[in-house]
């Protein structure tokens, strides 16, 4: 009887001890094709570099990215995250690049008692009144950078700003962010289209108004699409552009070239960061994807990895979600951008940093920071959140 008692006791503990081991899936639903698959790509590769860091493990615990192409349509980021929870039982979810799909995506998954942490979209509705416990960003609120921008325009003395972005949420939040902080005299506003390839139109436009500065945001292949035909009409040289770091990315700069050299940004993150974490981060990727430009997004992804890590740490696995999202909100991680926490609405406060694009050593445009722009700016909505 008591071998018996014996062999069953080992048994219950060597399941238990299976049980503990069971990784906890991270469900991602990124864009992974079209002429934004790139911004994907880089935030599903920065939040597997901080995993492979950890040999698999996240805070010590073991995780399982489960990774899948929502092809920039709305339908299927709906569709991906209700398989992720209702088959896979996945309570971590994260991702989405697109300000649309995260407007029909995000609200079913923090509904569904599931935690959404976002690397990359932060649509202004999601930030104020319709905030959610569950709903986390690690990037930034989608009008911030552009305020960030209207801050650096006014600056530098432009008076006469025209204005183009998609007619998507992120692009309305894009310009109306600009708007609030340039202070001058906006001469044209244009709404392109999401999937925009020729610009001819928009060209001559701009060049009837004769603006002071060109504020245009196109992330992905259709800031690459915008810039050339940009240079390409013979407007770069007589209308100077600001950009935030949605149109200076490694990638961008790779394919743009001197089109784009001596033109300023704003970011929140840069390769040049002196702080131990980038430099940790910037060596990392470098050694796990030489031929791969660094990204805004991938260092999004990897800090959003690091913040799930925090959070697992203290927790060690996702049983518990209110556990789960006490962790969250403290942000116990070091963030590759340097100082970061979360606002009253779980949205970054976080310093943004002026940059100028530059030849590089190898002749590549790469961006340098010039100076600090802001410190510790938080968003415009957080007042509205009642958490």
């Amino acid at each position: 009887m008591k071998k018996t008692t014996l062999a069953f006791s080992l048994f219950v503990g060597l399941a238990t001890s299976a049980l503990a081991q069971e990784p906890v899936k991270i469900g991602v639903i990124t864009t992974l094709s079209g002429p934004g698959g790139y911004l994907g790509k880089d935030v599903r590769d920065g939040m597997q570099l901080a995993i492979n860091e950890e040999g698999g493990k996240l805070g010590g615990v073991p995780v399982d990215l489960i990774v899948e192409d929502d092809a920039a349509k709305p339908a299927n980021g709906r569709q991906i995250a209700e398989k992720f929870m209702n088959e896979q039982g996945v309570k971590l979810l994260s991702g989405i690049i697109f300000s649309n799909i995260a407007g029909a995506t995000v609200p079913d998954i923090v509904d569904n008692g599931a935690l959404y942490i976002s690397a990359n979209a932060g649509p202004s509705g999601l930030a104020g009144k319709e905030c959610n416990e569950n709903y986390f960003v690690v990037s930034w609120q989608n009008d911030t950078l552009h305020e960030v921008s209207g801050i650096a325009a006014k600056d530098l003395g432009y008076k006469r700003a025209f204005l183009l972005a998609p007619n998507y949420q992120a692009g309305k939040d894009a310009l109306e962010g600009f708007k609030r902080t340039f202070n001058g005299e906006i001469i044209g506003e244009i709404y392109t289209q999401l999937e925009q390839t020729d610009y001819s139109a928009e060209m001559a436009q701009i060049r009837a108004a004769a603006p002071d500065v060109v504020y245009q945001f196109h992330p992905g292949g259709l800031g690459i699409a915008f810039v050339r035909q940009y240079q390409q009409a013979g407007l770069l040289g007589k209308f100077p552009m600001v950009l935030s770091e949605a149109n200076a990315d490694g990638v961008m700069l790779k394919a743009l070239g001197d089109a784009v050299i001596g033109q300023v940004a704003t970011s929140h993150w840069a390769e040049d960061l002196d702080n131990e974490a980038n430099k940790a981060f910037v060596s990392g990727w470098k050694a796990a994807y030489p031929d791969r430009p660094l990204t805004t997004y991938a260092s999004q992804g990897y800090d959003t990895a690091k913040l799930i890590a925090s959070a697992l740490k203290a927790t060690g696995g996702v049983d518990n979600i209110d556990a789960v999202r006490t962790a969250l909100r403290k942000a116990d991680f070091v963030s590759v951008r340097g100082d970061f926490a979360f606002g009253p609405n779980q949205h970054p406060v976080q310093d943004w940093h002026l940059l100028e694009v530059v030849k590089g050593e190898n002749g590549v445009a790469t961006t340098v920071t010039r100076k600090k722009l802001a410190e510790d700016i938080g968003d415009s909505y957080s007042a509205a959140c009642k958490l």
